[in-house]
């Protein structure tokens, strides 16, 4: 059951869940109570008492019956024990007749020709329900088989069938009284002059013709053609209320008490819709005693006075308030007072709600500003499926000139704001596609594809599921493979149900997962931002750094030349190290200093013939009057010549290396390798064995060269370290004239410009 209150959307449920994920509680809400709250004149804004009198009716009607936790037991209702198919119209069908029924139990009947094989007690159950009468006859069939309801027929002196009544036992029995104390009557009273009487014989006519008209229901519940029911008279006209003479004067009325409703032939929506009557000599109008017709008889709340001709026009403000009703919320009068009888001023506004004005002028301010309001998010929609922004005016006004064909025009509309709210401007979708209205096509104005491929969908499997039938069950009767196959179109719409509960739960976590990812890569760019941003200050700040060495502004910590001359000092260092590792003997420091000092003089020397070729090219002058510019100069001169010797060095070292013992032997048993090839085997002195053999032999001396220059090297570079630690734990006197002695590379610039 809680899945289906879930599917409905009337109801919400919500759940407790136990220690084992088990549900120990249910919370519903009934959303059209929920939504009723707070609403003026809504019938189902009742208060706390008068839902539970409703309650109390109901559980006595069709309550199950249950037992509570305390031992108490709630009986079962009058119709709590029915089970089975239509068992839920039956229950409906009781409830309507107990809440139309009079303390004597006598349920009020329909007006007006009705079905000559159902009877009127049947047309009045079908107007209820608003389906034909046959079904409602049978549905009256089976509560009278459950002795719930009743027919009584009564008799007339000649002994001729009278009226009939339509009796709910029940009723009566819980006013203390009995079905008998209503039914005893031998003769029905004679007719007034001027008028015939429905509940009285048919008598003899004196005249083809009446001098009135005819007096029928503008709302006829029939499987036929109506005729005039065999129970009543010829002439007929509404039933008034019970033990009240109508007094109506016939030029104003035509002899119709049923005049200026405003039906067009269609079917009510709601049960007792034409059972409005003059109560007194005057034009009022009361209303049915029905909850589902009017205002909800367990509020006590009657019809405000109004003009039988003015009838349909002021129905909402008849169900508003009354002398036995709740008073008017603060503020209504002044809303009432503040509302536009024109449209709105906006053009597309007007263009849209221009086929409902008449409805517009029905609602208050504040209803206005709600209509007005959902007609822009509407048009906001439209104009997002794709519609021209232009068009989607006339398309909300298309849209409200179906819905109000499909009411029977605005004269059917009793509530005008909840049908515009709620039927009118939103949009129904067909099928699954978001730009179906009502099977067509918002953006192209067309029949939508999709809901007739579902149509065919559908078709395809009722003629499979009667197929399977037949080749399953062969032999079943009409009505029996009727039963069967209904029963499996149930079950196939129930797993299509579940399908796409599943799809649209899949469609949920899917929409979450890129909502996540989304905010994840919004987080991610959010935070890269933050980072450049950052970066962006630091830089900023680094670039207003002075130099570290020479002290220059905005020098990033360290100018360019002051990093050219610091690269050049490193580069040196390295060309020291790898001309020692090509000469010198590493167990001799003697030998390896006077390698790296001879490195150090070649390199001093190539970096005065660059400068010296530099100011050959260069305007000297230009150079005196940037000092800057001249140390740049010279120091980026300084750098170049030191790469570019540290590559000589380099090469110079593997030549050196390459001539070793550990080279040549290496070399030679390349040589001997590739020289006994198989593929040589028979002419190892040839031409061809003899270059392959010396491209080997070259290959690996290179090899060796470069594996005894990377081993030396980092030979070298671990005596480095270990003497500059020496040097940094040697006291300064020790240091001082070592450094002394040291040229500084400003003093060499300035003497080389000088």
């Amino acid at each position: 059951m809680v899945p289906a209150l879930k599917r409905s959307g009337v109801v919400s449920v919500d759940a407790t869940e136990g220690e084992f994920h088990e549900n120990t509680g249910l919370e519903c809400k009934v959303l059209p109570l929920w939504a009723a709250q707070d609403v003026v004149g809504h019938p189902l804004n009742l208060a706390k008492k008068e839902y539970a009198t409703l309650q109390r009716l109901v559980e006595a009607v069709m309550a199950p019956g249950w037992k509570h936790r305390g031992g108490r037991v709630t009986p079962a209702g009058l119709i709590g024990t029915r089970t089975g198919r239509a068992a839920a119209t039956d229950r409906l069908a009781l409830l309507l007749l107990v809440l139309e029924a009079r303390e004597t139990g006598r349920v009020r009947q329909c007006g007006g020709t009705v079905d000559t094989k159902r009877g009127r007690a049947a047309a009045t159950v079908a107007r209820m329900l608003g389906c034909t009468a046959a079904a409602g006859e049978r549905v009256l069939e089976r509560l009278e088989d459950r002795e719930l309801v009743l027919r009584v027929r009564l008799k007339t002196g000649s002994g001729m069938p009278n009226r009939s009544r339509l009796m709910v036992p029940a009723v009566a029995a819980a006013h203390g009284r009995t079905v008998a104390d209503d039914v005893q009557e031998g003769r029905a009273q004679a007719p007034e002059p001027d008028f015939s009487d429905p509940d009285v014989a048919a008598g003899p006519s004196g005249s083809t013709e009446t001098e009135t008209d005819s007096q029928v229901s503008g709302v006829p519940v029939t499987d036929v053609t109506g005729v005039a029911d065999p129970d009543v008279a010829a002439a007929l006209h509404t039933d008034h209320p019970h033990l009240v003479t109508p007094v109506v004067d016939l030029s104003l009325s035509g002899g119709f008490s049923g005049e200026g409703r405003g039906a067009d032939g269609g079917r009510p929506e709601r049960a007792g819709a034409g059972e409005d009557q003059a109560v007194d000599g005057e034009t009022a109008v009361a209303g049915t005693g029905s909850l589902v017709a009017g205002g909800g008889p367990l509020r006590g709340e009657k019809p405000k006075e109004s003009s039988v001709d003015e009838r349909v026009g002021q129905r909402t403000a008849g169900a508003g308030a009354g002398a036995g009703g709740r008073p008017k919320a603060a503020g209504w009068e002044k809303a009432q007072q503040q509302r536009r009888v024109g449209l709105p001023a906006d053009l597309r506004l007007r263009v849209a709600l221009g086929s409902v004005s008449w409805l517009w002028e029905r609602l208050s301010g504040w209803q206005q500003d709600q209509v007005e309001a959902a007609a822009k998010a509407e048009l906001a929609q439209l104009a997002g499926l794709g519609v021209a922004p232009g068009g989607t005016p006339r398309l909300l006004a298309d849209r409200l000139t179906d819905r109000l064909a499909e009411t029977g025009g605005e004269a059917m509309v009793a509530k005008p704001f909840p049908w515009l709210i709620r039927r009118g401007l939103p949009q129904r979708s067909a099928c699954s596609h978001r730009k179906c209205d009502d099977g067509v096509r918002l953006d192209t104005g067309e029949d939508c594809e999709n809901c007739g491929n579902v149509i065919h969908l559908r078709r395809a499997w009722r003629a499979r599921i009667g197929a399977d039938i037949d080749r399953e069950l062969p032999g079943l009767g009409d009505d029996e493979r009727r039963r069967v196959l209904e029963e499996r179109l149930r079950e196939r719409a129930a797993i299509e149900a579940e399908d796409l509960a599943w799809r649209q739960e899949q469609a949920r976590v899917e929409r979450a997962r890129r909502d996540a990812a989304h905010a994840a890569h919004a987080a991610a760019a959010e935070q890269a931002e933050h980072e450049r941003q950052v970066a962006a200050a630091a830089d900023a700040v680094r670039q207003a750094l002075a130099c570290e060495d020479c002290g220059r502004g905005r020098a990033v910590g360290l100018c360019e030349a002051c990093d050219h001359r610091r690269q050049t000092e490193v580069l040196i260092g390295e060309a020291g190290l790898l001309a020692a590792a090509g000469v010198a003997d590493l167990s001799e420091v003697g030998s390896i200093a006077a390698a790296v000092a001879g490195a150090r003089t070649a390199i001093g020397d190539s970096i005065a013939a660059a400068w010296r070729e530099f100011l050959e090219i260069t305007d000297v002058a230009a150079l005196e009057a940037d000092p800057e510019a001249a140390a740049d100069a010279y120091a980026y001169t300084a750098f170049q010549s030191a790469q570019q010797a540290v590559g000589e060095f380099q090469d110079n070292a593997l030549a050196m290396l390459g001539r070793t013992e550990e080279a040549e032997a290496e070399a030679q048993r390349a040589y001997k390798t590739e020289q006994g090839r198989h593929w040589f085997k028979h002419n190892p002195t040839g031409a061809d064995a003899v270059a392959a053999a010396t491209k080997a032999a070259g290959t690996a001396r290179e090899r060796t060269a470069e594996c005894l220059l990377a081993a030396r090297l980092e030979q070298l570079r671990e005596q480095r370290a270990a003497s500059t630690e020496q040097a940094a734990a040697a006291p300064w006197t020790d240091r001082l004239p070592e450094l002394a002695a040291r040229a500084l590379d400003g003093d060499t610039a300035g003497a080389v410009i000088a």
